[in-house]
């Protein structure tokens, strides 16, 4: 089931924002349907078995790129000069868990990246690039408001949402008149997250419930619709892509090409699609106008310090990063910075160059000097993660980057000389007592200088947004332990490639072998709840719904009064259709905790099922009442009013949805078929067709077929079932076969 959660909307949001900030008009909103084929004037090849052979000769001539990598360092920089412009349009391209050394312009022998070597022989690249936090959300946050964690509060992804009080670069620029956009491709930067202020359109639109990430050609081909709606409006756009994060899986023909390399086949297939974006962008003639950012939001392990994946260790592999800024006549080309930077330094950079005066708040520093050789000096760098800490219930770390010395503050600490020992194989944080010290007290002076006392935006996951975060790669192991009593990650080796291996069986679909994981990690962890919430999760998967509850009713034996476990209980006794113990679990949630979203949301729709309507409008007011804007819960209570027979309160509800989700196809689908049922088919067909515009889903297809029949149209009805057959996967069996039954009559009626 999909939860209601913490969901708050842009339009609550924007209630609170600063001053001077309009909200986003609609008609810059982007289909964002199925995936188009990449543009013909592109660099990268579209994605096709015939083209297999073509693309296996461009991979092959990129190691000539890659193999050339040596001329480009010692080539000298162009002769041009920084050139400030206001009139510059700002393309922000970033790439999720993306080492450096996996580019074949940072120096790797195997890369087969040619679009983003393009860029950056034609820029600058920044050789010694941090992030902050190894992990998408936190990172993406300092990226976009120019400050380190402890400012803009967020720590985590999914548990912290970003303030409206916090100044983003796409509100910096839509309050100087540019349009703004951002095409995402994992939840985890879902706007409830918060990310989303400051755009015109925040293109998030995965599939609700079972979906939490989208491939870069989808990315692309929402990117794409919005750029050719384009006038010559200045514009900031955001595209992210999300492929080289675990599981890897790369599309054919990369994945039959990288086989023995997985990761890299993700990463040449991304480089592909941003082939396609600078074609784009190329086609349009904006290349000359255009300032592309290209950043990695964090790295990535391989198994080094015993971490296939990122977010619990800071060590080199999760925290460097490639960055690359690239203006054709406004930046030098094959430029090489040597010192180190940092992903806070976006956002000064940004505006420095685009003639803006800096943000009070931002705590980067503009980087135009370096790339001017009038700074050269290393800037110090704090980095930090609390996943450990929240996700694994072991201690957080937090880290600084001075000179050529890094510090990690852990229960074990740790210092490492990163000029003599790159791969940090030596702690020398006994050895070096001074340097020891000089590093601690320079963290603490640098966390109580930047800190913003109530910052913090943190929120309560709920299970869905949990299980789409798992999804992703990100488990939840937490527990109640203090921080002072919390165990080093190092020493939690054993535990956490325990995870890591059940975690890839759940990649792989052997949920069998994933649940036998997960029932040692309980063995381990008795007394921690998420350790049966896990497992019941897996058995779940596996249809093994029984095994599931008797592993949270053991969980409850052991934590009674477990919110965690309650709720979960609640949500496989509703799956297993057992709605009498559903309901009673989540009575018993609300009695710990009477304001839990995710309970009173499930109680309304539970009472609702079993027609107990005046008890079900009792909780979906109360639920309404503490969040007005959710956008689930809005959505369950038009369907309560729907099914209730009250179809203009539906309606009503249904039409505000539309207005504050207009990217949503699923709203003008149910919409449409709340018409139809009043026998409105005029108005059924109009907002079928606006959820094929967005999403041109089979559903979509099928319902508007229907309504055309309804309405005579025999024809367009015939037509429209055509196109629900071409691609009905998903749908229901029965479903299916009454619309290949009804195609057959309709072309005997209509004798086509």
């Amino acid at each position: 089931m999909t939860s209601a959660g913490n969901y708050v909307s842009k339009k609550k949001r924007s209630r609170s924002k600063k001053k001077g900030l309009q909200a986003p008009p609609s008609s810059l909103n982007p289909p964002a349907g199925r995936a188009r084929p990449l543009h013909k004037n592109s660099k990268a090849v579209p994605f096709t078995r015939k083209n297999s052979q073509k693309i296996r000769l461009i991979l092959s001539t990129a190691v000539l790129v890659a193999a050339a990598v040596g001329l480009f360092f010692v080539l000298k920089p162009s002769k041009i000069q920084v050139v400030r412009d206001d009139k510059l349009n700002v393309l922000l391209i970033t790439l999720d868990t993306m080492r450096d050394d996996r580019l074949g312009c940072y120096g790797y022998d195997k890369g087969q990246t040619p679009n983003l070597d393009s860029l950056a022989q034609k820029g600058v690249r920044f050789a010694n690039a941090y992030a902050q936090v190894p992990l998408t959300l936190p990172s993406h946050c300092s990226m976009m408001t120019g400050t380190y964690p402890m400012s803009h509060g967020v720590h985590n992804n999914g548990t912290y949402t970003l303030g409206p009080d916090k100044l983003t670069l796409a509100e910096i620029l839509k309050a100087r008149g540019f349009k703004t956009a951002a095409f995402l491709a994992s939840f985890s930067l879902d706007s409830r997250f918060g990310l989303d202020q400051g755009f015109d359109v925040y293109d998030d639109n995965f599939q609700e419930g079972s979906s939490s990430e989208r491939k870069a050609e989808q990315v692309y081909s929402a990117f794409s619709a919005w750029v050719d709606k384009l006038k010559d409006e200045q514009f900031f756009c955001w595209v992210h892509f999300f492929d080289p994060h675990l599981p890897y899986t790369p599309p054919p023909p990369f994945r039959q090409e990288f086989a023995d390399r997985p990761y890299d086949g993700e990463v040449t297939y991304m480089d592909s699609v941003i082939g396609a974006v600078m074609g784009k962008i190329k086609e349009r003639n904006l290349l000359g106008r255009t300032l592309v950012i290209v950043a990695g939001d964090h790295g990535e392990g391989f198994g080094e310090k015993g971490e296939s994946g990122h977010g619990v260790f800071l060590y080199e592999m999760a925290v460097r990063v490639p960055l690359i800024f690239s203006a054709e006549n406004h930046l030098p080309a094959r430029q090489v910075i040597p010192a180190r930077v940092r992903l806070i330094d976006i956002v000064p950079t940004v505006l420095d160059l685009l003639n803006l005066p800096r943000p009070g708040s931002a705590q980067g520093t503009s980087l135009i000097p370096y790339i001017q050789i009038k700074e050269k000096d290393d800037l110090d760098s704090y980095i930090e993660t609390y996943y450990p800490q929240e996700n694994l219930g072991w201690a957080s770390l937090l880290g600084l980057i001075s000179g050529d010395w890094k510090y990690i503050r852990a229960p074990k600490e740790e210092l490492y000389h990163l000029k003599a020992d790159p791969q940090e194989n030596r702690n020398v944080f006994l050895r070096e007592r001074k340097k020891s010290s000089d590093m601690k007290n320079s963290l603490d002076t640098w966390l109580k200088e930047r800190l913003i006392p109530g910052s913090s935006g943190k929120r309560i996951l709920t299970p869905e947004e949990k299980e789409r975060l798992r999804s992703l790669g990100y488990v939840d192991y937490s527990n109640k332990a203090a921080r002072g009593e919390a165990a080093d990650p190092k020493d939690k080796l054993d535990e956490l490639q325990l995870i890591q291996a059940a975690q890839q069986y759940e990649f792989e679909g052997n949920f069998q072998a994933a649940a036998e994981l997960h029932a040692k990690m309980l063995a381990w962890r008795p007394g921690v709840a998420s350790s049966y919430d896990n497992l019941a999760l897996v058995l779940a998967r596996m249809n093994k719904f029984e095994a599931a509850i008797q592993t949270l009713k053991r969980g409850l034996e052991k934590i009674p009064h477990s919110e965690v476990l309650l709720s979960r209980l609640g949500h496989t006794c509703m799956v297993a259709g057992r709605p009498d113990e559903a309901l009673a679990a989540m009575s018993e949630v609300l009695k710990i905790n009477p304001e839990n979203m995710d309970a009173l949301t499930a109680s309304a729709m539970l009472l609702g099922n079993t027609g107990k309507m005046e008890e079900a409008e009792k909780f979906f007011e109360k639920a309404l009442a503490m969040d007005p804007e959710n956008k689930f819960l809005r959505t369950n209570y038009a369907n309560f009013l729907a099914s209730a027979g009250r179809i203009p309160e539906a309606i009503e509800v249904y039409q505000r949805l539309t207005e504050d989700f207009p990217q949503d196809s699923r709203s003008f689908q149910l919409l449409g078929i709340t018409y139809g049922m009043i026998k409105e088919f005029d108005k059924a067909i109009e907002n079928f067709k606006n959820a094929i515009l967005i999403k041109p889903t089979p559903s979509s297809f099928y319902y508007l077929a229907l309504s055309f029949r309804e309405k005579g149209d025999l024809t367009e009805a015939l037509r429209n079932l055509e196109l629900y057959l071409q691609d009905p996967r998903g749908e229901p069996e029965q479903r299916i076969k009454n619309a290949q039954a009804t195609l057959e009559y309709l072309k005997k009626v209509t004798g086509k």
